[in-house]
């Protein structure tokens, strides 16, 4: 049996090594491109995504708005209207796949290690995956970060963690730090 399987497993590891050669050139190539880089700031970014963006998304002022950007990700549930009311249904699953899977991949790994971080992001996905089943809350948390990519996309930033304060919250602390900024 196993003189039958050898050659397979000589064939597994010439294919690991290509897929590690890969990765190896892929992350030089995102660390050269300074679109991925900025992306790569981003929790769940990592080369693989960054590029795939940087490459997908060449001009981001032709979306109207992050939820447009989300929805040609296909992570925006559906609409559907009855009697005047507005009921989201599941995502929709329309737009570019390969792109929506690594958002999905990538917050399944924000998720996994949420419990090392304290930024804003980990702590809203901690909140709302104490109430919501844990695939659901990773293709919440890959439509947020598609929201974040497409502001850093259009804005030429990078991501910066904001630090999620105890017993202020985040609007409280941002008007008190404007007050200050209109008394100088």
């Amino acid at each position: 049996m196993c003189e039958v399987l050898a050659p397979l497993v000589v064939q597994l590891r010439h294919l690991d090594e290509a897929i590690a050669w890969l990765d190896r050139s892929i992350a030089k190539l995102a660390q050269k491109d300074e679109t991925a880089r900025r992306l790569m700031s981003i929790p769940g970014f990592g080369p693989i995504t960054a590029s795939a963006m940087a490459a997908t998304i060449q001009d981001a002022s032709s979306f109207a708005g992050p939820r447009e950007f989300a929805a040609f990700l296909g992570l925006t549930p559906k609409q559907n209207y009855s009697g005047g009311k507005t009921k989201l249904g599941r995502i929709s699953k329309m737009g570019n796949q390969n792109l929506r899977k690594l958002l999905v991949v990538g917050a399944h790994s924000v998720l996994f290690h949420r419990k090392l971080h304290a930024g804003a992001l980990c702590i809203w996905a901690k909140k709302l995956i104490e109430k919501k089943p844990f695939k659901l809350v990773a293709v919440a948390l890959a439509n947020k970060m598609a929201r974040i990519a497409f502001a850093i996309l259009r804005g030429k930033t990078t991501y910066r963690e904001i630090p999620a304060w105890r017993g202020v919250g985040f609007a409280a602390h941002q008007a008190a730090r404007e007050s200050k900024v209109a008394k100088r």
